[in-house]
């Protein structure tokens, strides 16, 4: 019955994966992100840190307070590489995702973005992490960003790419696009308006308001303020608010990630297979013969 399950169980992970990690555009615009490739790896600073627990959480930590955690190039290169690896962390359950020394992020490096000012190179850098961040959000692990200090810019975006977003006071979320003259190009104005409704959204990109916690959980961007305002204290607070959709087998709490992330994404016809071929690697599987055996259902 085991050998069974597991068979099972690995075809289906040969189906999903896929399916998560391909890019965006490669079957619909043929757009190679290796073309983008070269240019990042010359724009050096800061880091993507990830940091994997046994306990099935890892915490993803943008790396670069000399610029207020701005992506450099070699960073979103960071980010891609990254996500990959939560992409294959089997035993994963959850992420959070935070900046350092108590500021989210600032979007881009200025260095980086006039390195690749001409149209091309920015087409590409969007579609680039426009892929990366569809993937951050596609994974099978239940997703949090902590967003203490600023989000500004591609911060606010990257933030729209977790599940859940946790801030503490005096922070707040800003889609400054529009005084830079532009408008978000990472993703962030597609997820907004699935999150927040389109007027809200259309507030949001058109004020460049910044969204202080009251705010952002009044219209929904905002799934919780926390107590805790330093670093380490904060992160044990979005650790123990995570924790409550965490618990469990980790082959469980992945399984309810992805039929939520296929009824969100896919037809209904498409979105009622994928469903019901996630049940069936569950069913029988070790963790509902468990359930039945503590007769879970009743308690």
């Amino acid at each position: 019955m085991l050998r069974v399950y597991k068979c099972v169980l690995c075809s289906l992970r040969n189906r999903i994966l896929p399916q998560r990690s391909l890019s965006t555009y490669t079957s619909v615009y043929r757009v190679n992100e290796d073309d983008i490739k070269g240019k990042l790896e010359q724009l050096h600073g800061g880091s993507i840190d990830l940091q994997k627990d046994q306990n099935g959480i890892a915490t993803m930590i943008i790396n670069n307070p000399e610029r207020m955690n701005a992506f450099s190039g070699t960073m979103m290169l960071d980010l891609r590489d990254k996500v990959e690896e939560l992409e294959h962390w089997t035993d994963g359950k959850g992420l959070i995702l935070r900046g350092a020394n108590n500021t989210f992020c600032s979007g881009s490096d200025l260095k980086a973005v006039k390195a690749i000012l001409n149209p091309e190179d920015g087409l590409k850098m969007c579609m680039f992490m426009q892929n990366t961040l569809t993937r951050l959000l596609r994974l099978p692990l239940i997703s949090v960003a902590l967003v203490q200090g600023k989000a500004l810019g591609g911060g606010a975006e990257v933030t729209t790419a977790c599940d859940f977003r946790l801030i503490t006071s005096g922070s707040d979320i800003c889609f400054i696009h529009k005084l830079m003259g532009l408008v978000p190009g990472w993703g962030g104005a597609t997820r907004l308006i699935k999150l927040i409704g389109y007027r809200n959204a259309l507030k949001l990109l058109s004020s460049a308001q910044h969204v202080e916690p009251a705010t952002g959980l009044n219209i929904g961007l905002v799934d919780e303020i926390l107590v805790s305002s330093d670093e380490e204290s904060s992160l044990k607070e979005a650790q123990n608010w995570l924790n409550q959709y965490t618990k469990g087998s980790s082959q469980v709490i992945r399984a309810v990630k992805n039929v939520v992330v296929s009824g969100r994404e896919l037809s209904q016809e498409e979105s009622l297979k994928n469903e019901k071929i996630i049940f069936g690697t569950l069913w029988g599987s070790p963790a509902n013969l468990k359930a039945l055996a503590q007769r879970t259902k009743h308690k």
